[in-house]
């Protein structure tokens, strides 16, 4: 079985659109910013250099990147193990309301990635893990176990975008039935029978991103963190968001431009839209060539910027 190792944060993980994402959050060294997806530290570390008076909040709920947090330790940083979906409430118990910028680099990290026992990639071998909370209760081989025939489909056909995810979900239940489905190598055979030929690499990486989505509540708590960004930040602050599949993104883009996720955008009387941000970017920023050329994670990222506006905030 091939392993990887946790790192120094240099390595543990490579920032996607670094400096896009730092002029993005416009920073003024005295400013309050928030970093809700740590990771290796590889944007918070950038940001942090920026500051002088001011103070960098970042949330993670991996134990590994709260041991990769203890290299920034100092009077201008303050690491919140915990669940971004729950932003406000952390940052309301740390007095550190409201806040200047928020920036989320959402999905996996390089580490989570490379780390055969987090069970992320589907270039090794290992368990059927998945959660981004090693301590979460429920994993990806739980969710193959015990999930039924018509909840696999669900999720194989919303958060995979599986084409053929009725069938895949069935053969998954036949399989089982025969052998226990726990590792990666083990889901692999299983599903094989309907593993598009020559699609393959694809193919798993969409049946990944449904369980991992599931595993971690993902999509949920994205729109719990996004609803309370309103709150939080400042009139003029910057909401960041970094996404690397269609099904954020949308989310993302959505709330934006409307302070909702699906519906229009809400009018006063007078034909007035109520919306909580002045979108910076109509169209999502991407990588350049030469940087997908560099970090491959780079080719699926959108990045989107938002300013919350003057006059629809509250004090």
């Amino acid at each position: 079985m091939s392993t990887a190792q946790p790192t120094n944060g240099s390595v543990y993980h490579r920032p996607v659109m670094l400096a896009e994402c730092l002029r993005a959050l416009d920073i003024k060294p005295e400013g309050r910013y928030v970093d809700v997806t740590f990771g290796g530290g590889g944007h918070s570390k950038p940001i942090l250099e920026k500051l002088t008076t001011g103070h960098l909040y970042s949330f993670d709920q991996d134990a590994d990147a709260e041991h990769e947090a203890a290299a920034l330790a100092g009077p201008n940083f303050t690491f919140i193990r915990a669940n971004f979906r729950d932003l406000q409430q952390e940052l309301a118990a740390h007095g550190a309301l409201p806040v200047d910028g928020i920036l989320a680099d959402l999905g996996v990290s390089s580490h989570q990635f490379d780390t055969a026992e987090r069970g992320f990639s589907t270039r090794f071998d290992g368990p059927l893990d998945m959660r981004m909370d090693p301590e979460a209760d429920r994993t990806a081989a739980e969710v193959v176990a015990e999930y039924s025939e018509a909840e696999l489909h669900r999720i194989f056909g919303m958060y995979g975008e599986v084409t053929n995810a009725r069938t895949l979900a069935n053969t998954l239940v036949t399989a089982r039935r025969g052998q226990a489905v726990r590792t990666i190598g083990e889901l692999k055979k299983a599903i094989a029978p309907c593993t598009p030929r020559g699609k393959e690499n694809k193919y798993l990486a969409q049946v990944f991103q449904a369980l991992r989505i599931e595993v971690n509540d993902e999509l949920a708590a994205l729109q719990e963190m996004l609803l309370q960004t309103a709150q939080v930040l400042r009139p003029g602050g910057r909401l960041v968001v970094m996404s690397y599949h269609s099904l954020e993104d949308r989310l993302v883009k959505n709330f934006m431009a409307k302070g909702k996720f699906f519906g229009e955008v809400e009018k006063d009387f007078y034909g007035h839209q109520h919306t909580p941000f002045t979108v910076l970017t109509r169209r999502p920023v991407e990588a350049s060539a030469e940087e997908v050329a560099e970090n491959s994670r780079a080719r699926s990222a959108k990045l989107r910027i938002a300013e919350r506006s003057q006059e629809k905030a509250k004090s």
